[in-house]
């Protein structure tokens, strides 16, 4: 056998031992096992991936992106009155007391707050569906600071300052039920829902300030049960953007049992409408849900504002 043959036949050898060092690293428990550790725990739970794009499928019909608003606290005319603040300083810290409140209208949720990537710029608010001509009221007593009308951006708008510091802001109204300097209760009725200025549907886009600094009114206010998260609430500086315990499937509930209720009660007009009380609901909560006052409510029943109702008790709401 010449050395050439001899090259030949080292090659193929050295090729073997490798071909069978790799089998068997392949082949190896711990190593396989390893992977198939990987692969299990990369996997998705495909049951929940899919409840999910339904989720969000169906929260798309409800969230709405309106036409951006012109921010009248720093963009709008004549901003020097709208926006007092300018140039004070803000203390880091603040607790806020929001206990004695009342929801500025039943509406679901239909855009939150927040950058929106389409326009380039924050939604300083959140949009609640409101019918045109529905009621909207004061979130807490105060004094109503200005009503102006804004063509491009908040159409017919209040300015409310309330006795806990904060300021509230009610955008594309239809009419106003009260003027500068008038001293409004939380619930009391203060304008008319609409759909004026730059909107592109009937809402109330709402605003919780304080002193010119947008907080999210979702940190204070829970839409989908109608009611605030606590009795206070604490301004900070770093976190006064974010909302708190803010849940979508939530708001989709609410959203339908809304729809439900606002076509039942146009189609009971001139009938008696009623309603069950739930676990944890108020006289302030039910009569925010049916656009009505407690003390309607009250009167309605027979009964005084300081009455206790329980779970199950039916009470009439028209």
């Amino acid at each position: 056998m010449n050395f050439r043959n001899l090259r030949i036949l080292a090659a193929l050898a050295i090729a073997a031992v490798a071909s069978t060092a790799s089998a068997q690293n392949l082949r190896s428990v711990s190593a396989h096992s390893s992977m198939h550790s990987d692969l299990i725990a990369s996997q998705r739970n495909v049951s929940d991936q899919i409840r999910t794009e339904e989720t969000a499928k169906f929260m798309e019909s409800f969230f709405e992106e309106e036409e951006p608003e012109i921010d009248i606290y720093t963009e709008g005319w004549n901003s020097q009155l709208v926006n007092p603040f300018a140039g004070m300083d803000v203390p880091d810290n603040v607790r806020i007391d929001v206990s004695e409140y009342a929801m500025p209208v039943p509406g679901y949720l239909t855009s939150p707050y927040g950058y929106r990537p389409r326009f380039r710029r924050m939604h300083k608010g959140v949009d609640l569906k409101l019918c045109i001509g529905d009621t909207v009221r004061a979130a807490f007593d105060g004094k109503v600071r200005l009503t102006r009308f804004e063509r491009k951006g908040y159409g017919y708008y209040v300015i409310v300052r309330h006795n806990n510091g904060l300021e509230t802001v009610y955008g594309h109204l239809s009419r106003f039920l009260v003027k500068p300097n008038d001293v409004v209760k939380a619930g009391q009725p203060i304008a008319l829902g609409g759909n004026t200025g730059r909107s592109t549907g009937p809402h109330l886009h709402f605003e919780t300030r304080y002193m010119g600094y947008a907080i999210n009114p979702m940190a204070i206010f829970d839409f989908a049960n109608q009611t605030t998260h606590t009795d206070y609430y604490t301004f900070n500086k770093k976190t006064y953007t974010k909302a708190r315990d803010y849940s979508p499937s939530s708001n989709v509930r609410y959203a339908e049992e809304w729809s439900k209720s606002k076509t039942n009660s146009y189609s009971s007009t001139g009938s008696k409408k009623t309603h069950k009380v739930k676990k944890g609901e108020s006289l302030g909560k039910i009569a925010s849900k049916y656009g009505t006052t407690v003390s309607a409510l009250c009167k309605l029943n027979g009964i005084s504002t300081k009455s206790k109702i329980q779970p199950g008790k039916v009470l009439r709401v028209k």
